[in-house]
């Protein structure tokens, strides 16, 4: 995911670019972020839809394990059969999804640093952008506020960075709600019979 904002850095501080090709550069950067933010997105939305199933597995396991209990005190040995085997297959997917969320966890953890230390090191390659003949603060302030309009925390031309994550993460939204509700509806023409 990282690999283009790494190019362009390396670009920008390899050599003394010209404002245009900078411009180029830090669009690229700019591109790059965009794509890490969203992808944090996804993880942070699956990592909440993990966290529902596993909630509706828990409690579809104490379920199975409360019918269990009642079956056997008034001796239905096939319910107490039945339920403990849906017992034990609740607790494996209980078991599966537990492991699932910490993974889930740990990716977003790392992806999560990942971004913040690439918007370290584009800041800190601000401070090199000027060639050795410009190296006045002013330069280098003028720089950073260039980099910090390219992605957003300014006000650059193309719209910030979060309104571009938040209109992507809406139509992502979006395309979600509508693709559930086309699988239950075909879900009720199936139980249906059409």
């Amino acid at each position: 995911m990282f690999e283009s904002l790494r190019k362009s850095l390396d670009d920008l501080l390899s050599r003394s670019t010209p404002p245009e090709e900078r411009r180029q550069i830090v669009s690229r950067m700019r591109d790059t972020l965009v794509q890490a933010r969203v992808g944090l997105q996804d993880l942070r939305d699956g990592l909440a839809q993990s966290k529902r199933r596993l909630e509706l597995e828990r409690r579809e396991l104490d379920t199975v394990q409360r019918r269990k209990r009642l079956a056997e005190q008034i001796n239905d040995a096939e319910t107490v059969r039945l339920a403990g085997q849906y017992e034990q297959m609740h607790e494996e997917r209980v078991a599966v999804l537990e492991r699932k969320l910490e993974a889930q966890e740990s990716e977003l953890a790392l992806a999560e640093r990942d971004v913040a230390q690439m918007m370290t090191e584009l800041r800190q390659a601000a401070s090199g952008i000027p060639s050795a003949g410009e190296r006045s603060s002013g330069a280098v302030n003028a720089a950073m506020d260039e980099i910090e309009s390219e992605l957003g925390s300014g006000s650059g031309k193309n719209g910030s960075l979060g309104d571009e994550i938040d209109g992507l993460s809406r139509a992502r939204t979006r395309a979600d709600h509508e693709a559930d509700a086309a699988r239950k509806l075909e879900e009720l023409k199936r139980r249906m019979g059409k």
